[in-house]
């Protein structure tokens, strides 16, 4: 008997090391392969995309949860900037063509701020800023330039980065956010698929309704309404069929209540004491909330309530004040609840379930993307075409990339199936997460006994259905995929 094949992360690595001795005769190609064997340790790369103004900063500063990334229209949002976990803070520029430069980092209105020291913005490949921070350590973010912006350098850079024309793209995954869906957010998510290798899967992107609070005017019901407008477009065969799933997500209140200052808290204490009517008239727009005078030597000063506004927004400070006429005084409750009503945590759970139980299978898929370019496109080589029916074969062999392109075809429609076969199918192939009791549909505590029997009971019905006269043949080859997913379940738990 021969002996079993290697998982997917291995036998990935293996092929790197193989290639790396192949070309190494070829400075640059075994530079560019020893970086991705290199990579393959290094946390996800998460890359934050979307149109100018969509809050890719400020969702990335909630994700953090500190003001690191500049949020105002300042040169460094023109630039492609990689947030790092590290020991202690540094920013460093990588300027086209020159060695990297060391930047003095400066606190401007409680957030960073970079200054290029006169350099300017169009020769800076990237910068990269080195934060002590837990949530960096799983995952490295990188803040984009928005796309469809009315420079075109700053479109060019976007789409450079993140679907470059002649390599695969820097990022792992990607953080698509919307204000509303338009046709240049379609175009960019099907541009953002890559050419070759794993072509065609939505596996790496997930797609947020960002500043969800602003719709209906900042009203109490703002995120309830653009809840109900992401599971419209969960819904939609469109957009299935170009990214995981779409959650609605206020940034701006998860920054502002992961990083809410004593001070606010006060000020938004004096305001929720004044009659209610008196607030709800304020917030008739953010310049009335500013400017409107006060007679109550108490409340908050007309700058005072222009810093809220800017932090909060309409929606935030409406719902930190009704909180508080509510009888929540703790600060610490009141922040806690506002990141929970934001959205942020569901995110942060989609997160985890659809790119960090993933990681492995990511960082696979980039590494071959990589392995191919050099193989098949940049230095073809008569000696290295069994590497390149390598690429091939783990493509077709592991079931892993089998589930991918399956879970893909039955997002985009391709393949019918009544709707609650559907959606089991899509659970049992990895579409709620990869972890066992997510594609069983059980409890996250649930006993290895009860996966086991979920896991053998779906087998078996799965296998029925394969087996059926009745199925068609693309029913059929749907089960067997399915069945060995199922099968997998079992085979890690014997081990």
């Amino acid at each position: 008997m021969s002996a079993p094949a290697p998982p997917l992360g291995a036998a990935v690595r293996i092929l790197l090391r193989q290639a790396i001795e192949a070309y190494q005769d070829s400075p640059q190609a075994h530079g560019w392969l020893t970086h991705n064997l290199q990579r393959f340790d290094e946390p996800l790369r998460v890359a934050i995309a979307g149109k100018v103004k969509a809050g890719k900063s400020t969702l990335l500063n909630a994700l953090v949860g500190e003001q690191i990334a500049p949020t105002d229209a300042g040169e460094c949002t023109r630039v492609v900037t990689w947030y790092v976990d590290a020991q202690s803070p540094r920013v460093r520029m990588y300027p086209r063509g020159s060695d990297p430069q060391q930047l003095t980092i400066n606190r401007s209105g409680g957030g960073l701020s970079f200054d290029l020291n006169g350099f300017p913005v169009e020769k800076v490949d990237k910068l990269e800023v080195e934060w002590p921070s837990q949530s960096l350590r799983t995952q490295t973010l990188i803040d984009t330039p928005g796309i469809a912006s009315l420079s075109a350098d700053t479109s060019s850079r976007a789409g450079a980065f993140l679907a470059p024309e002649d390599a695969p793209t820097q990022a792992d995954a990607v953080i698509y956010l919307m204000r509303h869906l338009h046709n240049t957010d379609v175009r960019f998510l099907e541009s953002f698929f890559d050419q070759g290798v794993a072509r065609a899967t939505p596996v790496n992107t997930i797609g947020v309704l960002s500043r969800a609070d602003e719709i209906g005017a900042g009203r109490l019901n703002a995120l309830t309404s653009a809840r109900k407008i992401a599971r419209r477009y969960r819904a939609d065969d469109k957009i299935r069929g170009l990214c995981q799933t779409v959650v609605a997500v206020a940034g701006l209140l998860a920054q502002t209540g992961r990083t809410m200052r004593q001070g606010e808290f006060t000020a938004l204490t004096a305001l929720a004491a004044m009659p209610r009517a008196d607030i709800e008239a304020m917030l008739l727009s953010a310049d009335r909330f500013s400017r409107t005078e006060l007679d109550s030597p108490d409340a908050p000063d007309s700058q005072t309530r222009a810093r809220l506004m800017e932090r909060f927004g309409m929606f935030g400070v409406r719902l930190a004040t009704t909180l508080i006429r509510q009888g929540m005084t703790d600060p610490t409750a009141i922040s806690n609840e506002l990141v929970k009503r934001s959205g942020l945590d569901e995110l942060r759970s989609v997160l985890s379930t659809q790119f960090s139980e993933r990681r492995d299978l990511l960082k696979a898929r980039s590494a071959l993307l990589s392995v191919d370019l050099v193989l098949t496109r940049e230095e073809p080589r008569a000696a290295t075409a069994h590497l390149a029916g390598e690429v091939e074969r783990i493509l077709a062999g592991a079931h892993e990339f089998a589930e991918l392109r399956l879970l893909s075809a039955l997002r985009a429609g391709a393949i019918k199936l009544p709707k609650e076969v559907l959606q089991e199918a899509e659970r049992l192939l990895g579409g709620d997460g990869g972890a066992a009791p997510a594609r069983l549909g059980l409890e996250p505590d649930a006993s290895q006994q009860e996966i086991w029997d979920a896991a053998i009971d779906s087998a078996g019905r799965w296998r029925r259905r394969g087996e059926s006269p009745l199925s068609s043949r693309a029913v059929a080859d749907v089960a067997r995929q399915v069945v060995r997913s199922c099968e997998g379940i079992l085979a890690t738990m014997r081990n």
